[in-house]
């Protein structure tokens, strides 16, 4: 495996193992990428492991590097089963970047082609969704299946803002994705927000002078 990761703890098969020795059926594991970007969508990734044939370098997301990252990513899509669901900034700035995430969660556990028994989701809330499901806090830590979700939010989002950046260029979008870094707040302010930059968040509203700085 190349790259690093940087935790003393990898995410293990405990919690599949425990639930495939009481019940049959296949398990998903679910997580997000983007809930906090000033800009770009919330992704969301669904992944049903394959326990004969285990992805080699999984981890939580934050906790690899980039090259770590796109090795894991690498090795997931080629034995795993996996939906994608996409929340674009109209949706989150509608119904709020909460729901937003619950949609997207939902809608990757419907673009799986298989559905499966249980749904292990990251988080202390779950989403909609037709299956008996789990909220797992700190799961993509320590469940497999939700660390390798993270995998596959993380690679693909970060691919779609860098698709992006050369849309809107100027803004560092290939570089941050979207993040509130001191370079993408003086894009924001000196060019102006973008038609992906999400209306329902702070720092975009200062820049269209909807709200003022000292404002509650």
């Amino acid at each position: 495996m190349r790259g690093r990761i940087d935790s003393p703890y990898l995410p293990t098969l405990e919690l599949e193992q425990a639930e495939l020795s009481l019940k049959r059926g296949s398990i998903a594991g679910i997580d997000e990428a983007g809930r906090g970007p000033w800009a770009g969508p919330v992704v969301a990734a669904a992944v049903i492991l394959d326990m004969k044939n285990l992805p080699v370098g999984v981890a939580d997301s934050k906790a690899l590097d980039t090259e770590a990252r796109e090795f894991a990513y690498a090795s997931i899509r080629k034995a795993s089963r996996i939906g994608i669901g996409i929340a674009d900034v109209g949706r989150i700035d509608r119904d709020n970047i909460l729901n937003a995430t619950m949609w997207a969660m939902a809608a990757a556990l419907r673009a799986l082609d298989v559905k499966p028994r249980l749904a292990l989701v990251d988080g202390n809330r779950l989403p909609p969704v037709s299956c008996e499901a789990r909220a797992i806090v700190g799961g993509d830590a320590k469940c497999l299946s939700i660390a390798a979700a993270s995998i596959i939010a993380k690679v693909t989002r970060d691919r779609l803002m860098v698709e992006l950046a050369e849309v809107y260029p100027g803004y560092g979008f290939e570089r941050h994705k979207g993040y509130g870094t001191p370079q993408h707040r003086e894009a924001l302010s000196r060019l102006g927000p973008t038609d992906i930059h999400r209306r329902s968040f702070r720092p975009v509203q200062l820049a269209l002078g909807l709200v003022e700085e000292d404002a509650p």
